[in-house]
């Protein structure tokens, strides 16, 4: 296993400046992360910056509260893959969810999933507003609808992943589904434990003290595993 590869390297503070997305894009061709995830302002210049390397753009829709209705998403979807976005990590429409409309999460899912075009989509459940009911449920939905991934956290909400939740909803989509962990992950202990639970895709703004964290436990044997 490469660790880096499990890493979207994440910058989606609303103040974000060019220095800093320069920051992350330089750290990411360093660690040669799986990709960073940006806001959408930025997919452009990412996917210029980041030619001739195989990291990934990935950036967000509907995000982070997920509630535009489908036509915007579909929309911000069609012009971030234009802009050269390879992933997209889609908030749902936490307040059907909430009222129990899986045919509204569903086609809300659906909707964007339909205009992909090859690309990767990832579900953002945001795992901290809905009971374990409703993680199963808003899962199966995302299965339904055809998503790659389901996801647990904007990052921006109460809450983040947490191995439980990863357990969940790996169980929920079953061995093929990607599942990421995200909001929280600040060390290789936690980056290992949701890969532990299931996680095959860490969403994360720490990736860097995460490959450090690495680099020790390398000098030190014993304390991961040799496949890392």
């Amino acid at each position: 296993m490469q660790l880096n590869k499990y890493i979207d390297h994440t910058i989606l503070k609303a103040d974000a400046s060019k220095p800093k997305i320069d920051q992350i894009l330089m750290e990411a061709k360093k660690y040669d992360f799986m990709s960073v995830c940006i806001n959408p302002f930025w997919v452009s210049y990412a996917k210029s910056e980041l030619s001739g390397t195989d990291v990934k753009v990935c950036t967000v829709i509907g995000f982070p509260l997920g509630a535009n209705t489908s036509a915007i998403k579909v929309f911000e979807a069609e012009k971030a893959i234009a802009d050269g976005a390879d992933e997209i990590d889609m908030v749902i429409n936490i307040g059907a969810a909430k009222d129990g409309d899986w045919a509204l999460v569903e086609s809300d899912i659906k909707a964007v999933n339909d205009v992909k075009a090859g690309h990767i989509l990832k579900v953002i459940i945001e795992t901290c507003l809905l009971t374990d009911e409703e993680k199963v449920k808003t899962c199966q939905a995302a299965v339904r609808a055809g998503a790659d991934f389901v996801k647990t956290s904007t990052g921006f909400s109460t809450g983040g992943a947490t191995v439980e939740d990863i357990k969940l909803m790996r169980k929920t989509v079953g061995p093929d589904l990607g599942v990421k962990a995200s909001g929280g992950v600040r060390s290789l202990d936690d980056a290992l434990a949701m890969i532990e639970a299931g996680a095959t895709r860490l969403g994360t703004s720490n990736g860097i003290q995460i490959m450090e964290g690495l680099s020790q436990s390398e000098e030190k044997p014993g304390l991961v595993g040799e496949t890392y």
